[in-house]
């Protein structure tokens, strides 16, 4: 007779197989996981023992990662963040050496989510935990080709006192995500309960197929290198081909975020020049996605650029917008530049239309090719 790996000897025998050369996780914790999976198995918790694993060492004290455990997810490990020494947060730290992007290892994988992103890119979990202050789940998610989200700020318990940050997810789709946020109710409630993001936005008539949707490629502001927007805008006009899509004629520029994040980051909200900005960027966003209208960009301005530093490029130009406004925001994977680098699509929603949000999301995966593993995952 055959005995049947169980699913987290699989994802520990992954993790000892790629990350040396990935560098995606610092601690991993096979003997407590394989516990952790019998008791789940055991009590027949709703997630049955499947493995995930959390942002960096504190990550296993988040509100997400303790409701995750609660429902029978079984926590594998604590992956890269950013290391001391640099001001840029797009690349991460492992305990082998720094983190490499899954599909070229000459570049980062973004950050600060970095090994999270990587990890479940290789295949080594389905799904981790993040947080998004300024795009910290989006990036990497867009670079390593992946899906992830971003809930509405203050959905989630979130330690962040300016309020930027949010609890964010990186999984292998959206469908993946889906079930994390359903067993990661808003009222702590029991585990696997209905989440309850109050108020979800309701779908209009007629509006949930195609779904109405504006696309601007640098939101009236950003420097986007052109072959990424390329990509991008090929992958809206297949949804709108395909009917997934009806694009709207709105317009989608805002006012660039930069000084007023900055502002929040530093501890001065009151700022009126940041006040200015926020604002009128709100009043912009209502009109933009009144309705229940989606808004459609680049999930960054770059590609994935090279261990030695970013340089004067702001891969936070087309995300820090919404950890400002507090709208829910996802990327998805939309195909790739020449050169083998992935490239996100970004999909924001209303505020509290996560539960929509990630149903828009699997529209738009089922009308796009679907996503590829990258050659450092290895063999299945």
């Amino acid at each position: 007779m055959t005995r049947t790996t169980s699913a987290v000897a699989r994802a520990l025998e992954r993790i000892e197989r790629l990350d040396p050369a990935l560098h995606a996780f610092v601690e991993v914790w096979p003997e407590e996981a394989l516990a952790r999976e019998r008791e789940a198995v055991a009590r027949r918790l709703p997630l049955g023992g499947r493995p995930f694993a959390v942002k960096g060492p504190s990550g296993i004290r988040s509100y997400a990662a303790r409701r995750l455990i609660a429902a029978g997810g079984v926590p594998v490990g604590a992956t890269s963040v950013p290391g001391p020494g640099t001001y840029w947060q797009t690349w991460g730290q492992g305990a082998r050496g720094r983190t490499v992007n899954p599909w070229r290892a000459d570049r980062t994988p973004g950050g600060s989510s970095a090994g999270s992103a990587v990890a479940v890119a290789a295949g080594m979990v389905e799904l981790a935990t993040g947080s998004d202050g300024a795009g910290s789940v989006r990036i990497p998610a867009a670079w390593c080709g992946v899906f992830g989200l971003k809930t509405t700020n203050g959905l989630l318990p979130s330690p962040d006192r300016s309020g930027l940050a949010s609890a964010g997810v990186l999984a292998r789709s959206a469908a993946q995500a889906e079930r994390w946020l359903r067993h990661v109710p808003e009222d702590g409630g029991p585990p696997g309960a209905a989440p309850a993001p109050a108020p979800l936005f309701p779908l209009p008539p007629g509006a949930s197929s195609p779904l109405p949707a504006v696309y601007s490629d640098d939101l009236g502001f950003a420097e986007v290198d052109p072959e990424v927007a390329a990509v991008v805008r090929a992958a809206v006009d297949r949804l709108v081909a395909r009917g997934a899509v009806r694009l709207l004629e709105r317009d989608a520029g805002l006012l660039d975020p930069a000084d007023a994040w900055t502002a929040v980051r530093g501890g001065a909200p009151d700022d009126p020049a940041a006040v200015r900005v926020r604002r009128g960027n709100d009043e912009r966003l209502a009109a933009l996605l009144d309705g229940g209208a989606l808004l459609l960009t680049p999930a960054t301005p770059n590609r994935p650029h090279g261990h030695e530093g970013p340089g004067g490029l702001y891969s936070t130009a087309l995300t820090w917008a919404f950890n400002l406004s507090g709208h829910p925001a996802a990327s998805l994977p939309a195909g790739f530049t020449g050169d083998g680098c992935p490239v996100g699509l970004q999909v924001v929603a209303p505020h509290g239309a996560d539960v929509r949000l990630l149903a828009a999301a699997r529209t738009l995966e089922d009308a796009l090719p679907p996503a590829r593993r990258p050659p450092a995952a290895g063999e299945e």
